[in-house]
């Protein structure tokens, strides 16, 4: 066993309409003046106006900035704490999919410690303290809202991330409500996403753990077996429910063990192309699982007992092989692109996406499989 630390968000709330209750958490949190951090998309469908009628009867005064763009750049998330700093606000909530989310956790800490972005990018750079946070993700994949990373998109184009203990929050309130009649194409991308989490926290290794193992397989189950029902069904709020939890056992699994080659290899599609990350990942996530097969038969069989049953007397590389043939087949009926191709990327530009994956060996680190460039070539040749 690898030795280990864990750490997650101190408080978890999980229940259908605790956005009412937002307010009340503030305050408690000594917060007088939020800075709700949120996209345009949001704001313009009205999603947020739980969360401000909340906090405007808790008396606790709002800003919002509903900027945040996808793979947030770093002048978004200074743009942010511009507005933050204007307005002279006492905490921060995130609110939305993992771009709020991450840009959330920068603006809490630069609006009370500043630093420069480029002087944190790396694992235990950031200094604190922070100001009170709280993220309520309105989409099941990222896991953010229990994560002690933020990533963030460079002006050239490349994927860094800070990496602390002060980024995990002080609440983190999942309410599924918020996340019904999310389009079937969204919810498909962000539950394939938190799959990879779970999938990649169980594979990883250098920094797989025990407690990471248990949530990793538990979050697996449950997100293969209601993502279908989410997607079909919109308005289903047991599976809602069930794939926001799920996503967030996810998160604490992988924020604490890491991902791989699906992430690394996912980000220069984010970085250059503006893929979404959900996507990305699902477009590489077969294709990585096959690479990776003779070095991970183990825990790959593993988990293809944990999610079809029928695999339990059988030996370990007919249920590894099994494991890859479901979560293929489980991407391949997801109602977007599945090919690189499809989604917009020329084949000329392939050499330059392994060339940028190359540059992710943080996580390539923790990849069952070594993968050098010619690899991450052959990979995006068979996604193409």
């Amino acid at each position: 066993m690898n030795p280990f630390q864990f750490e997650t968000a101190p408080r978890i709330v999980c229940q259908p309409g605790a956005i009412a209750q937002l307010g009340t958490f503030a305050r408690n949190l000594g917060i007088s003046h939020v800075l709700l951090v949120t996209d345009a998309g949001l704001q313009q469908a009205g999603l947020t106006q739980a969360a401000v009628a909340s906090l405007a009867a808790a008396s606790v005064a709002v800003s919002i900035f509903s900027e945040v763009q996808a793979d947030p750049p770093e002048a978004c998330i200074l743009q942010a704490v511009a507005v933050g700093q204007s307005a002279a606000v006492d905490g921060v909530i995130g609110f939305g999919g993992g771009s709020s989310l991450d840009t959330a956790k920068l603006v809490a800490l630069l609006l009370r410690t500043p630093q420069l972005l480029q002087d944190i990018y790396g694992a235990g750079l950031a200094r604190g303290p922070r100001l009170p946070l709280i993220q309520v993700p309105t989409t099941a994949g990222t896991g953010s809202e229990v994560t002690w990373v933020s990533v963030v998109t460079t002006p050239g184009h490349e994927k860094k991330t800070v990496v602390s203990s002060l980024l995990l929050p002080d609440l983190a309130l999942l309410d599924s409500q918020l996340t019904v009649g999310l389009p079937p194409a969204v919810t498909a991308m962000t539950g394939i996403d938190a799959m990879v989490h779970a999938i990649e926290a169980l594979t990883t290794v250098l920094k797989r753990n025990p407690i990471s193992d248990v949530l990793a397989l538990k979050a697996l189950q449950i997100l293969y077996s209601n993502l279908p029902a989410a997607v079909g069904d919109g308005h289903d709020l047991v599976a809602r429910e069930q794939m926001l939890f799920g996503s967030l056992l996810a998160g604490m699994a992988f924020g604490n063990s890491s991902v791989g080659a699906v992430h690394a290899l996912a980000y220069p599609l984010g970085g250059h192309f503006h893929i979404p990350h959900g996507l990305s990942n699902s477009l590489l996530l077969p294709h990585v699982l096959r690479f990776n097969l003779e070095s991970a038969q183990t825990i790959y069989a593993e988990m293809g007992r944990a999610i079809l049953p029928g695999l339990l007397a059988t030996d370990d590389g007919h249920a590894a092989a099994a494991f890859v043939q479901a979560i293929s087949q489980r991407v391949a009926r997801m109602p977007y692109a599945q090919t690189l191709r499809q989604a917009g990327i020329p084949r000329s530009e392939l050499p330059l996406l392994a060339r940028e994956a190359m540059k992710v060996q943080r996580l390539l680190d923790h990849n069952p499989r070594p993968i050098g460039y010619e690899d991450a070539l052959a990979i995006y040749q068979a996604a193409f």
